[in-house]
């Protein structure tokens, strides 16, 4: 049965899923953005920033500690992905770059399962911020609450980056025209290389800030993956903002649905896409022309 309770409730877990979307939707979204390459090991970079957080924290007791080294594992594995293999796949059909990565994610997904294993690892919430808190109408878990701000204090830095500093003007330049970038004498291929790690890096700092809440399993990156990619079709390919409009609008579809049918929430997510795609098909925020 539905209450006024339930519904509230169910906003807010809303809220933070579309936040916590939002902010591995801007990864990819400046990826294909920028470099035009559909990275199908999104949700495995995710999952890597979860299992390197972990092990952090394994080893010194510290979320803060794990948070950090989660983030830069996997900001220098994106770094290395795109030097070693992604830059050879630029100019090849799209085709071969969503095969390249989708074989990417494999690996990335049964290397973790031969290190660590099938079973969950946990990483529990700072110390303070566990429990229920009592919001005067409702209690709600106070970590959910923490990760809301966390994500938005992530989000502000990320567009800190693309829009108040040279690098994200030249990023969004890329973005628009990396032909025009490149013949202002611009080392487009060092931006890539920049913007794959700090795409890298968003969906590996997602990873470990969830993990309180989702236990860490080989294969946890995969719905969210399907997800972002929904995000950032009814966002817009290559927008900032859009990335967080869509994942907002994803995260309280998914909620507000399950309350009402668990079955259907994916379905009303598709539901919003393809209605996205034939009234608007560059997105909500997208411009039209961006490829």
């Amino acid at each position: 049965m539905i209450n006024w309770g339930n519904f509230i409730s169910q906003l807010f877990n809303g809220l933070v899923l579309g936040a916590l979307l939002a902010l591995i939707s801007s990864g990819l979204t400046i990826i294909y953005g920028t470099l035009g390459v559909l990275n199908l090991a999104h949700g495995a970079l995710f999952m890597l920033g979860g299992y390197a957080g972990w092990l952090g924290y394994t080893y010194t007791g510290s979320f803060f500690v794990a948070v950090v080294v989660g983030s830069l594992f996997v900001m220098v594995v994106g770094v290395l992905v795109e030097r070693i293999i992604i830059r050879h796949f630029y100019d090849r059909p799209h085709e071969d770059q969503l095969l390249v990565t989708f074989g990417l994610g494999i690996v990335f997904v049964e290397a973790a399962r031969f290190f660590f294993g099938s079973l969950s690892k946990i990483v529990p919430a700072p110390q303070g911020l566990g429990g229920i808190m009592n919001l005067g109408f409702m209690f709600y878990p106070t970590y959910r609450i923490a990760l809301l701000g966390i994500v938005v204090v992530a989000l502000l830095a990320l567009y800190i980056v693309l829009y108040r500093t040279r690098i994200g003007m030249i990023v969004r330049a890329g973005i628009e025209d990396s032909v025009m970038v490149d013949a202002l004498g611009i080392n487009v291929y060092k931006v890539f290389m920049l913007v794959f790690g700090i795409g890298a890096m968003a969906a590996g700092f997602a990873g470990i800030i969830n993990a309180p809440v989702v236990s860490i399993t080989p294969d946890v990156g995969e719905s969210y993956l399907v997800q972002t990619f929904v995000v950032v079709v009814i966002g817009g390919v290559g927008s900032f903002p859009g990335a967080i409009l869509g994942g907002l609008i994803a995260g309280e579809l998914i909620s507000i649905t399950s309350m009402i049918n668990p079955g259907y929430s994916y379905v009303m997510l598709f539901v919003a896409m393809t209605l996205v795609l034939v009234l608007r098909p560059y997105g909500l925020l997208g411009a039209a022309g961006r490829e």
